[in-house]
Parts: C-alpha cells; sequence; structure tokens
C-alpha cells in the first residue's frame, strides 16, 4: 500500500500515571491490543485492551499553534495528553482509516475531542480552542517502535 499525503511525527509522549505530565521519549514500543509500553494507558492484563481507543493517541502541532494564535492559549504537547504530536498531516482526515506511524500500522477510530479533565490540567479556554481538532484516538494494528522523525501517512485502499 502507497502512502498520499505525509506528515512526521515530532514528539511522543508517556506517562504510566493519569495524574503525572508525560514525558518526552525519543521512541516507544507500540503493541496491539495493549497500547503503547510505558504509557498510563498501556494494557496489562490479559487479553487485549478492552477500549481500543485508548491504545494510541495524536494530535496535531498546527492545531496547538492555532490555540496559541486564536486563543492566546499555550499549551505544550505534553500538556494535551496526547501521545504523539504529528505536522503536515491533517489528523481528522484519518478518522474511520487506516493508516502507518513508521513502520506501526494503526486505525483511526474517533475524533479525540478535548473534555473537563484536560481542561482542569490545563488552562480555562482549552475545551473550547481545541473542539474538532484536539486529535484522533487510534487503535494499534502491527506492532513495532514509534520514533520522533517518522513518517504518518494514510494508506489507500483502506477498508
Amino acid at each position: 500500500m502507497e502512502a498520499k499525503r505525509a506528515g512526521q511525527v515530532v514528539e511522543i509522549n508517556i506517562s504510566p500515571d493519569p495524574e503525572v505530565l508525560p514525558k518526552p521519549v525519543p521512541r516507544v514500543r507500540a503493541v496491539p491490543g495493549r497500547g503503547l509500553k510505558g504509557d498510563r494507558n498501556f494494557f496489562e492484563g490479559p487479553g487485549t485492551q478492552p477500549e481500543r481507543d485508548r491504545e494510541l493517541t495524536l494530535i496535531a502541532t498546527e492545531a496547538l499553534d492555532a490555540l496559541a494564535e486564536e486563543n492566546g492559549i499555550e499549551l505544550t504537547a505534553a500538556e494535551s495528553r496526547r501521545n504523539v504530536a504529528t505536522r503536515g498531516i491533517d489528523l481528522n482526515e484519518l478518522e474511520g482509516k487506516r493508516f502507518r506511524v513508521g513502520d506501526v500500522e494503526c486505525e483511526g477510530i474517533e475524533l479525540c475531542e478535548p473534555c473537563n479533565h484536560l481542561q482542569g490540567l490545563t488552562k480555562p479556554g482549552v475545551l473550547r480552542g481545541l473542539v474538532h481538532r484536539g486529535g484522533l484516538r487510534a487503535a494499534i494494528l502491527s506492532e513495532g517502535e514509534i520514533a520522533v522523525g517518522d513518517t504518518v501517512a494514510p494508506l489507500t485502499d483502506t477498508p
């Protein structure tokens, strides 16, 4: 399968605790049905993650730039609580589609709309400022490593 328009991974953030600000890492292991090793949403139990939309979350740095420009709110990729920050690809277009992050195949499950919890952890106005551009929740379909600098690209002929 060939990629259409591609973007790039510019930051990866994980945290073992939901109350701790995620920390940047240069690479992370993605495991289908489980998530990202070392992350708070990595499923340790038997079988697979019951909530596939928690395996991987992505946000476009362009959305964070727009939040700052339009609302005067500076928010880092780590503060967004999303795992992977991208540049150069419209993540909303990947909803319901298969795509690759490096060598890892994923499927966009749903938009990752901002919530009151995120706003409570960050700054007033974040919820309103990130509506319809808060990122993407995805399932991991193949095991592999995701690294800063990897290509993010939709796959052609996806179901």
